[in-house]
């Protein structure tokens, strides 16, 4: 058992110890005033779509108002940051995906230490990566890109969400696999960067589904393959990447955090409240049009994945050489 897992288990089973009537209390009570749920990126991006989804489910649930606060900046550190700076309380909460994870190694300096600051609260869902081009690109599959990029090497502009961002590490890892020279073009948001490439700015991204599938099925971006070792259930016309480039493979997901200390009685009243509002076929059936799947999880088994993430994903790091700005 690794050294990060260890350390979440130990949280786990120190929050466990709380006396029961207490715990009941609270968790009775709670919410009793607006929660916010902060989102890392600009508006228009997946880790928002998603993000508002949620917070509508609960709002329903719960009786009070989940708002959705886009704190965009540094490769989602900075909305990371002020999440893990709120009252323990139950009052603010996190949105955490494959970013953050990766941050953990990309950056030296961070003034907070994912696996330490941020309570693991439920798991959302997973989703694929889609690899799409500007329709004025002339390639219509994933060999054929791989063909035009090397002889057109550094004049495909890749647009990603931000320096070190998921959309930024999957496409580092398909130019690290597929030996292309790509310009990285890095914006603040996944929203903003689809916006550019449907507008022609830039010729290529990869997207996660939710942001991308109304772009593709309208046909102002071309989907080329998904990056999911088999392909996606919601768009099975698009091949996946794998089966040009073996063994490439992402798997874009969504998760909720809230700071250390928060009361374990909050935390798994949340856990609770999610897993029930992932059950639900109304969010089921509006993830499945956004190309994702649910991905219920307790506490301990989130604190396990980010662990794991973060492992994985400082291979990739090394490997690219990407650093911040």
């Amino acid at each position: 058992m690794n050294l990060l897992r260890r350390r979440f288990l130990h949280l786990a089973a120190g929050a466990a110890v709380l006396s029961a009537a207490p715990r009941i209390g609270r968790a009775q009570a709670y919410p009793t005033r607006p929660v916010r749920i902060i989102v890392p990126f600009a508006p228009g991006g997946s880790t928002d779509i998603v993000a508002r989804l949620v917070a509508q489910r609960l709002s329903e649930r719960l009786g009070q108002q989940f708002i959705v606060e886009n704190r965009p900046g540094g490769g989602s550190n900075t909305g990371t940051e002020a999440a893990v700076n709120a009252p323990a309380d139950g009052y603010t909460l996190a949105m955490l995906g494959n970013a953050n994870a990766i941050n953990a190694s990309l950056y030296q300096k961070l003034n907070f230490n994912l696996i330490r600051d941020i309570a693991p609260v439920a798991g959302i869902n997973t989703q694929a990566s889609v690899m799409v081009v500007h329709p004025s690109l002339p390639i219509n599959s994933v060999p054929e890109f791989i063909a035009y990029a090397k002889a057109n090497p550094g004049r495909i502009n890749m647009a990603s969400a931000g320096i070190g961002s998921g959309t930024h590490m999957t496409g580092e890892l398909f130019k690290m696999m597929a030996g292309v020279d790509l310009v990285h073009v890095p914006y603040r948001g996944e929203g903003p960067a689809i916006a550019d490439l449907v507008g022609g700015q830039v010729q290529f991204m990869f997207c996660a589904v939710p942001t991308c599938i109304e772009y593709i099925k309208a046909g102002r971006v071309r989907a080329l393959g998904v990056s999911t070792p088999s392909r996606w259930k919601t768009l099975p016309d698009i091949p996946a990447i794998a089966e040009f480039v073996p063994g490439y493979e992402v798997t874009a997901w969504f998760a909720l955090g809230a700071p250390r200390n928060t009361p374990a009685e909050i935390i798994h009243k949340l856990n609770s409240e999610i897993d029930a509002a992932l059950a639900d076929n109304r969010l089921k059936n509006r993830f499945a049009d956004l190309g994702a799947v649910p991905m219920p999880m307790a506490p301990a088994k989130v604190g396990q994945w980010l662990a794991d993430e973060v492992e994985k994903w400082a291979k990739v790091v090394k490997f690219s050489g990407a650093k911040p700005e």
